[in-house]
């Protein structure tokens, strides 16, 4: 009996020798909460430089690191002809679609009755000329509701000149 009295005294000993804070459970769930955005983060930047790297991007990554993480921007890039090889995952906030639903698909399927015209004219204007460019736009989310979408486009050029894809940093504005 006197070895468990002796090993309860060295329990409490220890414990007050320890120097912890005790966090509220809420505390844990945003953690959690960021810590899955950080790693999804992480993911979306990985298939970003395969792709980047598959293509020989001329392009600086620090631009898509700097957009996709600090940023938060949703990013899509497309084919030359339009054609949606890659979104990153927060999308899903955006629109309610997940990145696979619009992979081969053009950004067409954003759009809507309420989408303006003179502003498609200036991004169509800009992918023909290979030139950057930024809009707002009206675009429509899976269930049908719409979003004010801001979006900074440009042409992607490989190591030798050419383009080989469109890349869009995307975020949902007031």
């Amino acid at each position: 009996m006197i070895d468990l009295k002796d090993y309860d005294n060295a329990v409490i000993k220890f414990k007050k020798s320890l120097n912890y804070t005790v966090l509220p459970v809420l505390s844990w769930d945003f953690y959690a909460k960021n810590l899955e955005s950080i790693k999804r983060s992480d993911e979306d930047m990985i298939a970003l430089m395969n792709l980047a790297s598959s293509n020989s991007w001329n392009i600086d990554t620090d631009v898509l690191d700097e957009n996709l993480k600090v940023n938060k921007n949703v990013v899509v890039v497309t084919d030359t002809n339009l054609n949606i090889v890659f979104a990153t995952k927060n999308i899903w906030e955006m629109n309610q679609y997940h990145p696979n639903e619009i992979l081969s698909k053009t950004p067409k399927m954003f759009q809507g009755n309420k989408t303006s015209k003179s502003t498609l004219k200036i991004v169509s204007e800009a992918v023909k000329t290979n030139k950057p460019f930024e809009v707002t736009i009206v675009n429509y989310r899976k269930d049908g509701s719409t979003y004010n979408c801001w979006i900074q486009g440009q042409p992607i050029f490989d190591q030798k000149g050419k383009v080989v894809n469109f890349i869009a940093f995307e975020k949902e504005v007031a």
